[in-house]
């Protein structure tokens, strides 16, 4: 099982910006997925100054809601995309910050060229070719959207859970500052919701957009 960041929600893609690639390339990677989610995990580490700009960071793929996810909310290694391109974003210390990428014929290898693209970019600092950032610049006005919306608090977002589990699961009132309670209600919903278990796909989604916001409020 490929070991995606805690830091990283991923969703389906709702809208591409712009028009897609139509002639693309095989990459020359080698590396597996695993090796690319720990290099993008490390680039998520030096983009961002504080644990809420980490817990930002948000990866979109073209795998339609349902049975190509995990029950953890992440697409399967396997999975096959509708189209390749995928588009990573986050809250950096530069500001806001979004990468489309579909030049080669796979999700896994367009997710990897963003994550070298990363390390890239992050060396023109190192070498002192720029002091503020500046090479981030071209990526600030790139906008993307994620399906389906996401929650505004962790309140919010731990009632919509709630909903799904009921008094049964749960056994009462869940203490908010009790992480084992409040994993315990997001492993039901995952179970409840899940489309291998006969779940709503669109619902799974928001279940996993509401695990990122505990998580983002250190309640996971």
């Amino acid at each position: 099982m490929s070991a995606w960041p805690d830091t990283m929600t991923v969703a389906p893609i709702r809208q591409w910006p712009g028009e897609l690639t139509r002639n693309r390339s095989r990459s020359l990677f080698k590396a597996g997925l695993s090796d690319t989610l720990d290099l993008l995990d490390r680039e998520i580490w030096h983009l961002c100054d504080t644990r809420s700009q980490r817990m930002s960071a948000e990866l979109l793929i073209a795998i339609p809601a349902g049975d190509l996810w995990r029950l953890d909310g992440k697409p399967r290694a396997h999975a096959v995309a509708e189209h390749p391109g995928v588009i990573f974003s986050l809250e950096s210390k530069h500001g806001h910050l979004s990468y489309p990428c579909d030049t080669f014929t796979t999700w896994q290898d367009n997710l990897r060229a963003i994550a070298l693209a990363l390390e890239a970019l992050r060396k023109v600092d190192r070498y002192g070719v720029t002091k503020r950032g500046e090479q981030y610049r071209g990526f600030l006005a790139i906008e993307a959207t994620a399906a389906p919306a996401g929650f505004a608090t962790a309140d919010a977002a731990l009632d919509f859970l709630e909903t799904l589990v009921g008094d049964q699961w749960r056994g009462g009132h869940i203490p908010r500052e009790r992480s084992s309670s409040v994993a315990r209600v997001l492993r039901g919903a995952q179970r409840r919701t899940h489309p291998d278990h006969g779940g709503d796909a669109a619902t799974f989604q928001r279940v996993t957009l509401a695990e990122a916001k505990l998580r983002e409020a250190g309640l996971l």
